[in-house]
């Protein structure tokens, strides 16, 4: 929400809301969560809370537009040529700190991979992907880097859901290997 030039104190007021935020969603689920509970938390006044988000929705994205950068960069945390049996450790380290915060994300990342968070998921790591693929001159950039934010955001919100097992690292190593293959996948007819 904030940028550069932005108002320090207003910087210090969001960031004191998403820390309550995430305490408060360690204690229970975002739809439980009021602003009333949050604000006491963060030690703002209610109308405060609303000067800069509309609702608590808003808050928990900006809360995890943080994560979603981290996630980002944690899939594009390499240089040279990856190797497919070795991801970047910082992949692994990303899906700890989700983890930590299943049950928000959760209520962000729908199973089926939208919702607010899984939107923007999707939307950055496609964009950066998309870059990266037109920077090193790789053929289908936006073809390839559509794959690759659904491909991950899809893998983010099973696993966060249940519906795919293990760990941060054994779910690093294996979505590595498959984000690896769709980057190497030939296009173009022979």
């Amino acid at each position: 929400m904030g940028g550069t030039g932005a108002d320090p104190r207003a910087e210090r007021t969001r960031a004191r809301l998403r820390a309550a935020l995430l305490a408060e969603c360690a204690e229970r689920p975002l739809a439980e969560l009021g602003v009333a509970a949050l604000t006491r938390r963060a030690e703002v006044g209610r109308a405060t809370f609303y000067v800069h988000y509309p609702d608590l929705q808003a808050l928990a994205v900006d809360a995890c537009a943080e994560v979603v950068r981290d996630g980002v960069a944690a899939l594009h945390a390499w240089r040279g040529v990856p190797d497919p049996a070795v991801p970047p450790p910082a992949l692994a380290g990303f899906l700890a700190v989700l983890g930590r915060h299943a049950a928000l994300y959760r209520a962000l990342l729908t199973s089926e991979g939208g919702g607010p968070l899984g939107e923007l998921m999707h939307r950055e790591l496609r964009e950066y992907s998309r870059r990266e693929r037109e920077l090193a001159g790789a053929p289908h950039a936006a073809l390839v880097a559509t794959a690759v934010a659904a491909t991950f955001t899809g893998l983010l919100a099973d696993w966060l859901h249940g519906g795919i097992t293990g760990t941060p690292e054994e779910l690093a190593a294996r979505s590595w290997r498959l984000l690896i293959a769709l980057h190497r996948t030939p296009l173009d007819p022979a």
